[in-house]
């Protein structure tokens, strides 16, 4: 089992990296730094390359944490159905502050495919460091999550409503059974 000071060993050694000065500007490097220190760890869903393109992937890199290693790194093959559609959801509702906001648009998109909490999927620490990250680079999407629902039941609700599919068997969350599922402490 890894324990916190590895991985806040891995995350130091990340953000101590010489980077761009628009990347050290960037309040959403230490998430990224969260994530890749996460999946070397073995934690979350998300492929080596947090589910970027090629050429996103080698940008942030460059950019945010130059002379990492990524020579073993993989894309990763499987990918949900519905990447698409949650990835232009997200890109939909970002902040429009930083490039970073496009690239953690496809980690969350990915991680949305794991059967885990979603912060747990992207190899997080906790659900704190997911809500800076939604409150940060998805600004309009997060303020709809006024009884902070988790994360992921939530923006699968945002993309089932756009999309006119209704899976909810109630009109409102109150009245619905399974209320506590969606909205109870996520541990």
């Amino acid at each position: 089992m890894n324990t916190p000071s590895e991985r806040a060993q891995r995350v130091a050694q990340l953000l101590e990296r010489p980077a761009a000065a628009h990347a050290v500007a960037d309040p959403l490097r230490p998430l990224l730094a969260s994530m890749l220190a996460g999946r070397t760890l073995g934690e979350g869903v998300l492929p080596g390359t947090l589910g970027l393109l090629p050429a996103e992937f080698r940008r942030l890199v460059d950019d945010y944490f130059p002379g990492m290693d990524v020579e073993h790194v993989s894309a990763g093959a499987h990918a949900i159905e519905e990447l698409g559609d949650l990835f232009d959801l997200l890109v939909a509702h970002r902040a429009k502050r930083q490039e970073s906001e496009v690239w953690l648009a496809r980690s969350v998109a990915w991680g949305c495919g794991g059967c885990d909490h979603l912060w747990q999927d992207l190899g997080l620490a906790h659900r704190g460091e997911l809500s800076f990250l939604m409150q940060t680079a998805f600004t309009s999407l997060a303020a709809l999550n006024v009884n902070d629902m988790k994360w992921k039941k939530f923006i699968y609700r945002q993309y089932c409503s756009k999309e006119g599919i209704y899976v909810c068997p109630t009109p409102s969350c109150a009245e619905c059974a399974d209320f506590n599922t969606c909205y109870a402490p996520e541990g």
